[in-house]
C-alpha cells in the first residue's frame, strides 16, 4: 500500500514529519482528505484540526489558526502561522 510523506510546519520549527495513510483539514471550501495518489493541490486552511493517520496506525492531531496544504506526488506540506498540538501525558 502506498502512503503519504507529510510534513506539518508551524512559522517557527517543524511540528511532525513523516508516512501517513490519510490527511483530514478544514479548507474555505470544507472538510478535505488527503489519501495517496490525491490529485496536486494548494488550498487554503481556515482554524481547525489536522488529523494525521499514520501507517503506523496511530494519529497525530494539531490545532492551526489557518495557512496553507499543498499536495503534490504523495507529499502534503501543511503550513501555519500557529501550531498547537496536545500536551503529553
Amino acid at each position: 500500500m502506498s502512503s503519504l510523506n507529510v510534513e506539518l510546519v508551524a512559522a517557527d520549527r517543524k511540528v511532525w514529519s513523516g508516512e501517513a495513510s490519510m490527511v483530514r483539514a478544514r479548507s474555505t471550501e470544507g472538510e478535505i482528505g488527503i489519501m495517496p495518489g490525491h490529485t496536486p493541490l494548494l488550498g487554503v486552511l481556515i482554524e481547525g484540526d489536522i488529523v494525521i493517520h499514520t501507517t503506523e496506525g496511530g494519529d497525530q492531531t494539531a490545532t492551526i489558526d489557518g495557512g496553507f496544504l499543498s499536495v503534490d506526488h504523495d507529499n502534503v506540506t501543511i503550513v501555519a502561522e500557529t501550531v498547537q498540538t496536545p500536551a503529553k501525558a
